[in-house]
């Protein structure tokens, strides 16, 4: 049996043979991953006790920027609360491209607070941004909730005309007023919570949340195709390719996102996910049982 883990900007997920944890809990900041799963771990045990133990841990992370870290401390904390003698701790964005495409060439974009592109071609997998809100994600939720707010409140302040676009976001505006820190984790959260509503005013043409959408599209692109061309895959050949994230849902980002990649991968298809990011982590457990640096790593107890 195996119990996955998926860990995000956004919050974490559990998944065992028998239930499912959700919880609000999630990476922040400069938190480390084992900060915020010894919380999730906690918050999960309490709920549903001895069901969790499980002798393998499969856990896919946001937070490595492409190269996972020495596993060893993954799997003391594994240990302690579940009893596992073997954890695998991957980049989110490989489980990403596991559970979307399994064995399949392609690339998987994944845009939820963050963004993480991984393509696999023959066996070689290479990724693409990831690195983080500060310098990359670039038209992630974090990208695009702080674009459109940013530029409400420089209407606010007198320094753009953008009447529309400061009224659409009003409560956002006042969210904003009432952060005690308007540089640390709570503000982050609400530029990741405003994404979903900067795309609803792209829909609702608002000039400015369509460039700024526009624009999130086009570096999403470039980084499905770097994750592309980084695996020796050429520029026109078949591939497929799959969105996961709750940000590409939104049908005007998702189309935006493919014309732009069609222009750059010709003969990019785009394709459904098959699964998501814990049906990636035990898929891991199946076919890949040893290292696959950089961006998976195994810890097994001696």
């Amino acid at each position: 049996m195996v119990l996955a883990v998926d860990l995000g900007q956004s919050g974490g997920r559990l998944r065992w043979d028998s239930g499912e944890h959700i919880s609000t809990r999630a990476k922040r900041g400069n938190e480390t991953p084992i900060e915020v799963l010894r919380d999730i771990f906690t918050e999960a045990k309490a709920a549903h006790g001895e069901s969790l133990r499980n002798d393998v841990v499969s856990m896919s992370l946001t937070g490595f920027y492409g190269i996972v870290t020495e596993p060893a401390p993954y799997g003391a904390l594994v240990n302690e609360f579940f009893g596992a003698s073997q954890v695998a701790v991957m980049d989110d964005g490989l489980a990403g491209f596991l559970g979307a495409l399994g064995n399949e060439d392609g690339v998987t974009l994944s845009v939820g607070g963050g963004v993480v592109a991984v393509a696999g071609r023959r066996g070689k997998f290479a990724h693409a941004d990831g690195l983080g809100h500060i310098f990359g994600d670039e038209g992630g939720g974090f990208w695009l909730g702080k674009h459109v707010l940013e530029r409400a409140l420089a209407a606010r302040d007198g320094r753009e005309k953008d009447s529309a676009l400061l009224e659409f976001f009003a409560g956002e505006v006042q969210a904003f007023d009432a952060l005690e820190s308007k540089t640390g984790g709570e503000a982050q959260g609400l530029c990741i919570n405003t994404a979903r509503k900067a795309l609803e005013a792209a829909d609702a043409k608002i000039a400015s949340a369509v460039t700024i959408r526009d624009r999130g599209a086009e570096q999403l692109a470039k980084s499905v195709a770097a994750a592309w061309l980084k695996t020796g895959g050429l520029a026109n050949e078949g591939l497929l390719l799959s969105f996961l994230g709750g940000n590409t849902k939104n049908k005007g980002y998702e189309e935006a996102i493919r014309r732009r990649v069609s222009s750059l991968l010709p003969q990019a298809r785009l394709v459904p996910a098959k699964g998501n990011h814990l049906d990636g982590a035990i898929a891991v457990t199946q076919i890949m049982q040893s290292d696959s640096a950089p961006l998976l790593r195994w810890w097994r107890q001696s």
